[in-house]
């Protein structure tokens, strides 16, 4: 079982990790992009990993260096320890959990979650950051739409939050831009062959490969495309011609989409 994906998640544009510009002290996946985002009118899409004691994390890279002022893995770190860790560009920003992130939120505009893969070779070894995610959301009132690269991850979402609208997360799989994959799992995932054992009811996909055939195919089916990453309006112009919705960052798109 799985429910349809909202209409807002096709009428709202969707901010990519919130609507971030370290310029004005909002960090990706911040609590200030979080809020931006929803003063301006737009959906919010945001990443989860995994913490050592188990609990998902809005945050998006593997490795803190690079968005925070720590070292190490997010999953070598329990939630305590991330949340008390400095986002780099914000005015006292830390890393948030999910539960913070609902509270804040609280239905005002429609959230899209991409569980980040856990198993490393797009593996069936995840569970834990899935199984938080479905507690998480078990009582919270708003429109929510679980996605991930990992077709394993959206199973096992079909079976913790069932009644949760839940996508992949697609691209073109080119080798060379998924280094951390091997050339049989690329080939796999590129055509999309979990789509209907999954349960989804979207995809999200690489806004460069767009013109994918299996994309098309979906898309006759009537399933919503939504795209990532847009990066100006001319892009989302072009992006419209196949996608329903973009996911965009570094401008500001036009409401309604």
């Amino acid at each position: 079982m799985t429910s349809d994906l909202p209409a807002a998640f096709l009428r709202q544009p969707i901010t990519h990790r919130a609507l971030h510009d370290v310029r004005d002290g909002r960090p990706e996946n911040s609590r200030a992009a979080i809020l931006a985002a929803i003063e301006a009118g737009y959906g919010i899409e945001m990443d989860l990993q995994l913490s050592s004691d188990g609990r998902a994390m809005v945050f998006h890279d593997y490795n803190l260096e690079r968005l925070a002022e720590g070292a190490g893995l997010v999953a070598d770190h329990t939630r305590d320890q991330l949340r008390a860790i400095p986002l780099k560009g914000g005015d006292g920003e830390c890393i948030p959990d999910l539960a913070e992130v609902l509270d804040l939120v609280d239905g005002r505009v429609p959230l899209l979650i991409e569980l980040k893969d856990q198993d490393g070779n797009m593996g069936p070894n995840i569970g834990a950051l899935e199984a938080d995610t479905a507690e998480q959301l078990k009582d919270y009132k708003g429109e929510v739409a679980l996605m991930s690269f990992n077709p394993h991850s959206v199973v096992a979402l079909a079976r913790l939050a069932p009644g949760r609208p839940r996508g992949l997360t697609t691209s073109s799989y080119r080798v060379e831009h998924w280094p951390e994959l091997t050339a049989e799992v690329c080939d796999h995932l590129r055509a999309i062959p979990d789509f209907d054992r999954s349960g989804s009811c979207f995809i999200s996909h690489e806004v460069a490969d767009l013109a994918s055939p299996h994309v098309a195919e979906l898309r006759a089916r009537g399933v919503p495309v939504l795209c990532w990453t847009v990066t100006s309006a001319a892009m989302e112009k072009e992006a419209r011609k196949i996608a329903h919705n973009v996911t965009f960052e570094r401008y500001l798109s036009d409401i309604p989409a």
